[in-house]
């Protein structure tokens, strides 16, 4: 594709490398702002500096937050001795979505992959076996995307465990094998999160 400005030509550059975004789309929301009131730009602009500048990880359980400890850490309703370990914060959104678990949570930046590079010192595992040792944690629900990385890490991390201690449970294979937590509906998932079992169960 030519483009008559080199300044058009690096922003749909720079809207293409997003997440299922190609040249043609991208080039249609250039087009759209550019016609558009410059306050919305202003106003997207603005916010995509704010989240580059200001946008922070809760030192508690990695989710994204605005201060160092995120509001569902500090929310004083929250039960505290079950804690919900998932692969990302997209996943977090997405059980918040459902409505169906009010316990803590803990993100893991992703889960062991060998293909992939990914060891479980890249992983935040560590903090959370931490964690695990410093509250009074009775619960460990392993929400991690049925797949072989995901029951990889799961293994991994009840092998690194007291479980005489802390029950590990899984979500329900109301989610296929093999999908992504974030794509399941909002119902499959709270469904899967209250019919979740006991982690033992999955070694028979």
């Amino acid at each position: 594709m030519k483009y008559s400005s080199k300044l058009l030509q690096e922003a749909v550059e720079a809207m293409s490398s997003l997440p299922s975004v190609g040249k043609k789309s991208a080039l249609r929301m250039v087009l759209h702002l550019i016609k558009d009131d410059t306050e919305k730009v202003s106003a997207i602009i603005n916010s995509l500096t704010d989240l580059d500048q200001h946008l922070k990880t809760c030192s508690t359980c990695y989710n994204y937050s605005d201060e160092i400890v995120c509001n569902i850490c500090k929310d004083p309703s929250r039960t505290r001795d079950t804690i919900c370990v998932v692969e990302s914060a997209r996943d977090v959104m997405a059980i918040e979505e459902t409505e169906h678990f009010r316990g803590m949570y803990h993100v893991l930046g992703g889960v062991i992959s060998p293909l992939e590079g990914v060891g479980q010192e890249d992983l935040n595992i560590e903090s959370l076996i931490q964690r695990l040792k410093e509250t009074d944690v009775k619960e460990l629900i392993m929400a991690l995307s049925p797949t072989v990385d995901g029951d990889t890490t799961v293994f991994y991390i009840s092998k690194k465990l007291d479980l005489e201690r802390v029950n590990i449970s899984t979500i329900a294979r109301g989610v296929s094998f093999g999908g992504e937590l974030e794509y399941a509906d909002e119902l499959t998932l709270g469904r899967s999160i209250i019919s979740r079992i006991p982690y033992s169960l999955n070694l028979d």
